[in-house]
């Protein structure tokens, strides 16, 4: 289901109904106004976004002389959220039931130089109110499906800030599976083995589109820090989410039988394992005369596995409300 596809007067209700249900509220949110209503910090998402960013995906190569190709793109994206109407019941039997909402959302990607397209996303948000068994505070989640043959869960927590957000350097650098990742004061070092990470070096195992430069590759948040320079951000909603299990006990990844080989040992072409993210809704405050608009930025992290490493796939976006 997308969100093109989702009835006018479609609503959801548990039969027979959740016995003490939430109601729901008309509140919104404002420009100076914490999230508000079932959607909680997810209460600005409907709406369309549009925007641009950038991709940075480390891809297995066969057959070659090297196991890798590392493919930078530039990238122009619209971020469509339609709201599920009704409640959304989940059954309890160690605590009482308890009413989700949430949203429907579809995500087209494409390369800004020729819009070729290169990811398009349904899914769901939702927002989970806290429970007791299991013990966790409000949470959200994301429910996503990728084309390459991955589905995604990241759970997390969204939480309202005034100010704006110190977004931090990220990396591709890979690493091996168990060990930890490398920070990116170690990017010179690394960049000797894996010389596709060095544009003044000629490598037919890299496509860059045109406009990529040796800073984004060196820290692909390095876009949504520009992107935000000279703004006066009055306030944003954080939302954070994984599959790791922590801090929240829930999310995962599963792959198809190409991406995740249930030999034994496994060994698959490129299993997508981990998925973090964050999101950053962000009031902008007007200038010259126009008003506040609503800005949403993103930061996402997919590790791949393959030959025996793990890889960073890396995709950032910068998107305004239309």
């Amino acid at each position: 289901m997308t969100t093109e596809t989702i009835q006018t007067g479609f609503h959801i209700e548990g039969i027979p109904p959740i016995e003490q249900p939430v109601v729901e509220t008309t509140e919104a949110l404002t420009a100076d106004a914490q999230p508000a209503g079932n959607l909680g910090p997810l209460a600005a998402l409907p709406g369309t976004w549009k925007g641009h960013g950038f991709n940075a995906i480390w891809r297995p190569h066969h057959p070659s002389s090297q196991d890798r190709f590392l493919e930078c793109n530039l990238t122009t994206e619209t971020l469509a959220f339609t709201k599920i109407n009704g409640a959304i019941p989940n059954r309890g039997l160690l605590m009482p039931d308890i009413n989700m909402f949430g949203l429907t959302y579809l995500q087209e990607i494409s390369q800004t130089s020729d819009n070729t397209g290169l990811h398009i996303e349904p899914g769901i948000w939702v927002n989970i109110p806290a429970t007791s068994s299991p013990h966790e505070p409000k949470t959200v989640a994301r429910l996503a499906s990728i084309p390459h043959g991955t589905v995604i869960l990241a759970q997390g927590t969204g939480e309202f800030k005034t100010g704006p957000a110190t977004i931090p350097d990220n990396n591709i650098l890979p690493f091996g599976i168990g060990t930890t990742p490398p920070p990116n004061s170690q990017f010179n070092q690394i960049e000797q083995t894996f010389t596709e990470l060095n544009l003044s070096i000629p490598t037919t195992f890299r496509f860059t589109s045109p406009g990529v430069t040796q800073q984004m590759i060196r820290n692909p948040n390095s876009v949504l820090q520009q992107a935000i320079q000279g703004q006066t951000i009055k306030n944003r909603t954080v939302l954070r989410i994984t599959t790791k299990h922590k801090p929240i006990a829930g999310g995962g990844t599963a792959n198809t039988a190409f991406l995740a080989d249930a030999g034994s040992p496994p060994i698959g072409n490129a299993k997508a394992v981990e998925v973090d993210a964050t999101f950053w809704i962000e009031t902008v405050a007007g200038t010259g005369g126009h008003p506040d608009k609503l800005q949403l930025q993103y930061s996402q992290l997919v590790e791949l596995d393959f030959n025996g490493l793990r890889w960073p796939h890396v995709t950032v976006g910068t998107l305004t409300k239309q």
